[in-house]
């Protein structure tokens, strides 16, 4: 299948049936004119899991023989981050399959440019699953700051506190062997969002981050979880501008879980999530506690799933691209940098020191 496939009913292959994996089925199901054909998981319980949330779809042990069939137009990679690399290599080789990939592109830059290499020149769109684009409030923020409600962009400020990493098949996550380390697992979201919103190259990293409540007391195999649970992670950019992240992962206990700001020369705007707010801030209009307040609602969202709707959002966008034969939204390379900003952030903590990008890239 190719680009340009009109009102076709697009038939989906799901690599990885574990939470992320039901999350996609889930939303795709939600599209008109789109099924879920097949699932694929090396896992038993989770590939019974993905058949409950698509009946009639026919589940396979390895995602090299779902690959035989001819019938499938996309496959959703959800598979452990770990894995994407390999996974890729297979299906970047049938070049007209459309490919949507789950957070993060994979673990390492490295994989990241061998990934870009072997998606070059193929007739399939892949699309970089980075969903938080799409949540309602933050897309309104994306929207505000694109028009120049903010002016000229000087920071942006991004604070999620929230709870723990939950328990995936095996504790894959419990190990930054396999997830890149959480500024790149979890943190990829937000260094793609400040990139968009700042709308500059990053340069440098400085971060300082550690592993101090969550999974101290687990032990897997004989070896102790070594994620990081908290950090605080600042990008310079090449246009002068900065941005931070403050990243709390046992502060479940809170209002909102994200919250975004962004300070230009006219305005600051800020989105809460899940308040589901957008606010306004203009210079020489309004002053500290009162500013111009939107709540944000989405109708045309089908499926609210996980994220706030931003998955069925992201896989509405995906499916028109692969019909109209548009360019996707989300590219390999917005994943490829937003995996190098967390990957130079775990190595500033790991050494102590400010990272050149450069370093990275």
């Amino acid at each position: 299948m190719t680009s340009g496939s009109g009102n076709k009913t697009l038939r989906y292959g799901i690599v990885g049936a574990g939470m992320m994996g039901v999350e996609h089925i889930e939303n795709i199901l939600a599209l008109d004119r789109c099924e879920v054909a097949a699932v694929s998981d090396p896992d038993e319980h989770s590939r019974q899991v993905g058949l409950d949330a698509a009946p009639g779809a026919v589940a396979y042990a390895d995602h090299s023989d779902m690959l035989e069939r001819s019938d499938l137009d996309v496959v959703v990679v959800a598979s452990p981050n770990h894995t994407h690399a390999d996974v890729l290599g297979d299906l970047l080789g049938v070049d007209n399959l459309h490919l949507l990939v789950e957070k993060p592109l994979c673990t390492t830059v490295e994989d990241c440019d061998r990934v870009l290499d072997q998606a070059e020149g193929r007739s399939g769109l892949v699309w970089m699953g980075l969903e938080y684009r799409y949540m309602p409030p933050v897309a309104r923020l994306i929207d505000e700051v694109a028009s120049g409600s903010a002016g000229n962009v000087k920071m942006v400020s991004i604070r999620e506190h929230r709870f723990p990493f939950l328990t995936k098949v095996g504790n894959w996550n419990r190990f930054s062997r396999n997830t890149g380390g959480t500024l790149v697992e979890k943190c990829c979201h937000f260094f793609d969002l400040m990139c968009l919103l700042v709308d500059a190259n990053p340069i440098r990293v400085m971060a300082s981050g550690s592993q101090d409540v969550n999974h101290l007391d687990e032990i897997y195999d004989g070896d102790v979880p070594d994620i990081i649970d908290n950090a605080f992670v600042i990008v310079d950019f090449d246009g002068g501008q900065r941005a931070m992240l403050d990243l709390c992962m046992f502060a479940e206990a809170t209002r909102n879980q994200e919250e975004i700001s962004v300070a230009g020369d006219e305005a600051k705007l800020e989105a809460l999530v899940p308040d589901d707010v957008v606010r306004i801030g203009r210079r020489g209009e309004h002053w500290i506690g009162s500013v111009e307040e939107h709540h944000i609602s989405d109708k045309s969202i089908a499926h609210e799933g996980l994220h706030h709707g931003a998955s069925f959002v992201e896989h509405r966008k995906f499916a028109d691209c692969i019909r109209s034969g548009s360019a996707p939204e989300v590219s390999l390379a917005d994943g490829r940098l937003s995996v190098a900003i967390g990957a130079a952030a775990h190595l500033s903590i790991d050494e102590g020191r400010i990272v050149d990008l450069g370093e990275i890239l």
